[in-house]
């Protein structure tokens, strides 16, 4: 390995893992922080909590690593840039592929990694995850009464309002359904305004002290027809005691593991042998229902007309063959039938809907495996390009970069995957939609880069149309611009003859007629901007829930949204021109912050075009 080579790998080697740890301890905060009321005052000890949050971390990786690769591809390459050692390497005829050359093997290394990673080590974390979390609540039982919802302890169903004190031990407005050794329901209800949990280490006896509460007990009588009576009992108390049972509970090992069928816990081999079976279930379920439809809805006649001792019936209008009393019998069963059929294809259309379901969770479970590894070649070839470009290291403006990439990133299989599995697309097409939506920008910018060129949008064949639909609005403005231009270039050769020294300062106090004209043209397009990223905004997450029929209105305000955004910041650089005094912010940066950050770069806009009218006074 050349010296070079050495070098760039200890770079990125460096960065990476340092953002790795960071990132990693952030998202570590963020699970801690969401299972923070399972685990905060339920007497468990450091052990336990720390098996917890190992089971739960590799499920972070998914998250943590392309964030990483694009930060880390930024950062190394805009500092090579700024420090202007790819000037240096470009000299010594070294090209920007070449550079990258060794990057490329250590990230398909790591996307071949990342791959074995999801494909065993997340699968076996989550089994363990799950079926840990599952066994605190029986050793700890305390733990499975939780606030607001109905929690089975033994054979009662508990409901509290709210849990105080030591490990959650005093309760407040208790709800306790008693569940019928018959297995009928529940024929008993108690409510107490408060409860107490009062267990001991060496028993197998959890007391429940009920204070100031009613007991109902509904009664069933023997004679059927007392029934419609609905008798019950009501008593009340001012202390009340129920031991519950927790041999069987406490029995449970914290290593036991009996939940074994969720898709996020199967590698590619098991998920592919489950979809074969879950497919032909389904499809043999779909006979089935095809074939119970068929019998209920056909009519058999060949009796009818093979047999001469029949009459020949008249086909024209089968209800006349039959009397006034058979044709009211007929009509009450074939009415009878055809509520029958629409129920059962109703319940039908449920239950294959959620199997199908199932089956979309199953394949987003095994594509996801790819994405991870086809994501961190996908973030180096977007993050390496785009740091050359911008041509800034550290930790300022490619956290921005980064940020907003992989929020594109994130935002776009999120949606995918969700739209997947309500059925309305394809899971291979939940799944990789956003990498098929960043994949061109990681080809132009790589290119760009390569070429030792900028990034820049041209849509000039999109604004035509509107240029030329708008052009009679245009034909004043054009006057006024021609006039304010013939001034410019009078004040501006008056001002070579007279002032030499200084011949731009008085010609730009001259171009003020049109920069209120561009002034104008800006919070027209501005304005619709934020109106379009907030009817997004809203549709978005319509389209979500409701289906894919708003996907098209969507897409729509989308492309008008990027529309007034880029013609909004043409106009800000035109005026950034005429005044000297260029925005901050590029057109590529507003542009893919857009969605979610629009309100940002309205009101930091504002703030400059502030600055620009101050000059003016």
């Amino acid at each position: 390995m050349k010296i070079l080579d050495k070098y760039l790998l200890k770079s990125f080697l460096v960065t990476f893992a340092t953002v790795f740890v960071i990132l990693f301890f952030i998202f570590v905060l963020q699970v801690v922080w969401l299972f923070i009321s399972e685990l905060a005052g339920k007497d468990l000890d450091f052990i336990m909590i720390l098996k917890f949050l190992l089971f739960k971390m590799p499920s972070i990786i998914p998250l943590v690593l392309p964030l990483s690769v694009v930060l880390a591809s930024i950062m190394t390459f805009g500092s090579l840039a700024e420090n202007y050692e790819f000037a240096a390497m470009k000299s010594s005829g070294i090209s920007l592929q070449r550079s990258m050359r060794t990057l490329i093997y250590f990230i398909t290394i790591l996307s071949v990694v990342a791959f074995i990673f999801a494909n065993n080590v997340i699968p076996y974390a989550e089994y363990k995850f799950i079926n840990f979390r599952r066994n605190i609540a029986q050793v700890k039982p305390a733990m499975a009464i939780a606030e607001g919802q109905f929690s089975q302890v033994g054979t009662y169903n508990i409901k509290v309002e709210k849990k105080s004190g030591d490990n959650g031990r005093y309760l407040s407005g208790v709800t306790i359904h008693k569940l019928s050794n018959t297995g009928a329901g529940s024929n008993t209800v108690i409510k107490a305004k408060k409860g107490e949990l009062i267990s001991s280490e060496n028993s197998n006896i959890l007391k429940l002290v009920l204070k100031d509460g009613n007991y109902y007990e509904d009664i069933i009588p023997k004679k059927f027809e007392d029934r419609n009576k609905v008798p019950f009992a009501k008593s009340e108390f001012k202390t009340y005691v129920i031991n519950i049972d927790l041999s069987k509970l406490n029995s449970a090992n914290l290593d036991e593991e009996q939940i074994t069928n969720t898709n996020t816990m199967l590698t590619v081999g098991e998920l592919r042998f489950t979809l074969d079976s879950l497919q032909k279930n389904y499809n043999k379920d779909m006979v089935s229902i095809a074939e119970n439809i068929n019998q209920r809805s056909s009519m058999n006649t060949s009796g009818y007309t093979t047999n001469s001792n029949f009459p020949k019936l008249n086909t024209a209008n089968v209800l006349n063959n039959f009397s006034y009393s058979d044709k009211s019998q007929i009509l009450r069963v074939a009415n009878s039938n055809v509520d029958a059929t629409n129920f059962s294809l109703e319940s039908s259309r449920f239950e294959l809907g959620d199997k199908q379901k199932n089956i979309n969770l199953h394949w987003i479970a095994l594509y996801d495996k790819y994405v991870i590894a086809f994501a961190c070649l996908l973030m180096f070839f977007i993050g390496a390009p785009l740091g050359a470009i911008i041509r800034k290291g550290g930790l300022g403006l490619p956290i921005v970069f980064a940020i907003l990439i992989f929020i594109i990133f994130h935002f776009i299989n999120t949606f995918g995957k969700k739209v997947a599995q309500q059925d309305e697309l394809s899971p291979f097409l939940g799944c990789w939609m956003s990498s098929f939506v960043l994949a061109p920008l990681a080809i132009i910018l790589t290119k760009r880069a390569t070429d030792d060129k900028g990034f820049t949008i041209n849509l000039d064949w999109l604004i035509a149309p509107f240029n030329r639909f708008f052009a009679a609005d245009k034909e004043p403005e054009l006057a006024v611009e021609t006039i304010a231009t013939k001034t410019n270039v009078a004040v501006k050769e008056e001002n070579k003859i007279k002032y030499k020294a200084e011949p731009k300062k008085d010609a730009v106090s001259t171009d003020w007629v049109e920069i209120e004209i561009y002034l104008k043209k800006y919070h027209t397009f501005s304005l619709f901007a934020f109106v379009g990223y907030l009817a997004l905004l809203i549709l978005a997450f319509t389209a979500v829930l409701e289906g894919s029929a708003l996907l098209v209105l969507v897409a729509v305000i989308s492309c008008l949204f990027y529309f007034t955004i880029y013609k909004s910041q043409t106009i800000l650089l035109l005026i950034g021109k005429q005044t000297d005094n260029q925005p901050d912010l590029s057109i590529i940066i507003v542009l893919l912050g857009a969605f979610p950050f629009y309100p940002l770069f309205y009101f930091y806009n504002g703030a400059y075009l502030k600055e620009i009218k101050n000059t003016k006074g």
